[in-house]
């Protein structure tokens, strides 16, 4: 890739500066023609790493996408910043169809985004022959492996399609653990060993909180009343939690509305359609909603039940702040979450080697929930990252009450050990209790040493000892005998009395105390929040009147930072993040009238095309020379001037001679006005 043009492409298409971290050498090895696999947080920018190669190569470049709504999104976004580019869907109407074959057979189409599906019909590899296919990019590449959270089998066939076509193949992933990495390689790359980029799980801009449930629905109205007017997602366990929940948020003055599988096909499209076109919304969800969602402006994520796991967590909470601005995730959990949970796994169909595995994933999630420390270090630490903490998580906010609770679970320990790893929860702390219970009795172990040893702490005060000793992974359930707790390699060295345990003291108590912050983050400053509040309201106008989700016109960042700085001219406005060329000139006077409350002052088609660079400054000192010199150099000769566009070519071509310039202009005007042009040239 030219450094250059890549640079170019960067300011010109998408309005950005500089890349991201670990964009740069990413889009660099696509452009390249590698194979490459490239993991990077959500919100860390992965679209770009694929479409700006497409722009730098020839032919096309075939995207596979799992969701229609995803890749309608992506499009709508491209055209809107100048790139032609399609998708081929089950919803196209055939009109949509034959206009996008029209633009492929002519290779104006750069991106063409294809379901995994749609892999299966026949013909497809040899259409895309046809259309000069160079390159695959395939987003959410971890739906290929078999135990990845979204496991879609018609990824499958993308291996045979890259053979077919035999072109570089680059794959992207925001959460890929090492087996899942490696699925991935062996299922797409066929044997070739790809570039592997693995830029981190880190989202600092996301603040994480965990809280036992107390209440849950009043927890679910009073975070979400509490952040009114911003966007956001609460996601549930069940399809009729999602109604009932919806309808509780509705009551209490609140715009949200339900999703699920169940729901019929027009109304999830409605959904998410209202999603991503109206500001401030709720939507109330099972998992069935997110993976297709590019909103980039969604504020806070609350998980009203426990996930699966470490990956859906973290997957789910990405949701939130993809613009990279503050954003909030609290996770509500308590002991029917857990059970939950712990049966879904026990009666799936999976080996039984895998349900220890997805118990060990939970209990990881559930030392996530109750970490004595920085939740970041801990969830971070489970993607083997080191971190510091940071001092934006409500474990941060508020150090938690630790306690030295080495000795109730070696109490645990041992009576597990004593009852050969046979048995739950409520049997050991029936032991430990020194309950005579039928079933203790009956086994004899009423007469085991631990039997009542454990009488300082009272059940409920056990269950989350035994709760956070399946957190620290010192037990796990075997589904193979029927969720009996067994000891992990962990439990020896506490056994022993060569390792500590710290737990929490907080989660012992009768009640769970919210782990949020009362109110979420400011965006910007009290004085700009009126203007803030303008830009949003024409943006949303824009947006409904071309009936695209309104962060296609600008997202909130770009706002923000439009009402901080307050442009006044089209060159200014040109300087702000997230305003290309094409998106500069549908909308950029219209966004000045706001600022400045008047129209801005016109500027010629040809200088616009230069605002905001280095050359649009050179254009108005040309401008500036030639108007003094009209009439010559003594005010005396016939008049004689040059168009916009020849003062633009020169701007941008900068000749270094009279000769260049003369190639531009011709002779006569190149001896009038050729040696002060040269002069402005040479001082850049």
């Amino acid at each position: 890739m030219s450094t250059d043009a890549g640079h170019v492409l960067l300011r010109e298409v998408w309005g950005f500066d500089s890349f991201r971290p670990g964009q740069e050498e990413i889009v660099r090895a696509v452009a390249g023609g590698r194979d490459v696999l490239a993991v990077m947080p959500t919100g860390g920018g992965k679209s770009l790493c694929y479409q700006l190669p497409a722009l730098l190569r020839d032919g096309l470049t075939v995207v596979i996408s799992p969701l229609i709504a995803l890749m309608r999104d992506q499009v709508r976004a491209l055209a809107a910043a100048g790139v032609e580019a399609g998708a081929y869907t089950s919803a196209n109407t055939e009109e949509e169809n034959d206009s996008l074959r029209e633009g492929l057979r002519e290779g104006r189409v750069r991106l063409l985004y294809l379901a995994p599906e749609r892999l299966a019909q026949p013909g497809t590899a040899a259409a895309l022959k046809r259309w000069g296919a160079t390159a695959i990019a395939v987003d959410e590449a971890h739906c290929v492996a078999q135990w990845g959270h979204d496991f879609r089998p018609d990824y499958l066939r993308i291996g045979a399609l890259r053979e077919a076509l035999g072109v570089p193949l680059a794959a992207f992933t925001a959460t890929a653990d090492e087996e899942t990495r490696e699925e991935i390689v062996a299922r797409l790359f066929g044997g070739r060993e790809p570039q592997v980029f693995l830029r981190g799980f880190d989202r600092p801009n996301i603040h994480l909180g965990f809280a036992l449930k107390d209440q849950p629905r009043r927890q679910v109205i009073d975070y979400a009343k509490a952040r009114k007017g911003r966007a956001g997602i609460v996601y549930c366990g069940t399809r009729n939690k999602t109604e009932v929940l919806a309808q509780a948020l509705r009551e209490a003055g609140l715009s949200a509305i339900p999703y699920h599988a169940g729901l019929e096909p027009d109304a999830r499209r409605l959904a998410e359609e209202r999603f991503q076109r109206e500001d401030g919304l709720i939507v109330v969800a099972t998992v069935a909603f997110g993976m297709g969602v590019d909103k980039p402006d969604i504020r806070w994520v609350l998980h009203a039940d426990l996930p699966k796991s470490v990956e859906s967590y973290y997957q789910e909470i990405g949701r939130a702040g993809r613009d990279g601005l503050p954003a909030e995730a609290l996770t509500l959990y308590g002991p029917e979450d857990i059970r939950l949970r712990r049966a879904q796994i026990d009666e799936g169909g999976a080996p039984e080697d895998r349900k220890l595995a997805d118990h060990g994933r939970l209990n990881a999630l559930l030392g996530i929930a109750e970490a004595t420390g920085c939740r970041r270090v801990a969830l971070l630490g489970y993607f083997d990252e080191a971190a510091e903490p940071c001092g934006a998580c409500d474990t941060c906010d508020r150090p938690v009450d630790v306690f030295d609770a080495t000795l109730p679970a070696r109490m645990v320990l041992s009576a597990a050990i004593r009852t050969g790893e046979w048995f739950g929860k409520g049997h050991l702390v029936d032991i430990v209790l020194g309950r005579a219970t039928d079933k203790v009795v009956a086994r004899g172990h009423d007469r085991l040493p631990t039997f009542g040893v454990g009488k300082d702490w009272d059940e409920r005060q056990w269950d989350a000892i035994v709760r956070q000793m399946l957190g620290q992974d010192l037990l796990r359930p075997d589904p193979s005998r029927h969720g009996a707790l067994r000891l992990t390699a962990l439990a020896g060295p506490v056994l022993k009395g060569e390792q500590a345990v710290t737990m929490r003291r907080d989660v012992l108590r009768a009640k769970g105390r919210g782990a949020t912050r009362d109110e979420p983050r400011a965006l910007v400053a009290e004085e700009d929040e009126g203007l803030l509040a303008a830009l949003k309201a024409h943006r949303r106008a824009l947006a409904q009147e071309a009936k695209v989700p309104a962060y296609v016109v600008f997202t909130d960042k770009t706002l923000m930072e439009m009402a901080e700085k307050r442009p006044r001219t089209l060159d200014e406005m040109a300087g702000v993040s997230g305003v290309g060329a094409k998106k500069l000139d549908t909308y950029g006077r219209s966004f000045l009238q706001v600022i400045l409350g008047e129209a801005p002052q016109a500027m010629h088609p040809q200088r616009q095309k230069l605002a905001g660079r280095e050359e649009g400054t050179v254009f108005d000192r040309l401008q500036a020379a030639q108007a003094e010199l009209v009439r010559g150099p003594e005010g005396r000769d016939k008049p004689l001037s040059l168009n916009a566009s020849a003062l633009a070519r020169i701007a941008a071509q900068a000749p270094r001679d009279l000769a260049g310039i003369e190639r531009i202009v011709g002779a006569r005007a190149a001896e009038r006005f050729g040696a002060a042009f040269l002069e402005i040239l040479r001082d850049g």
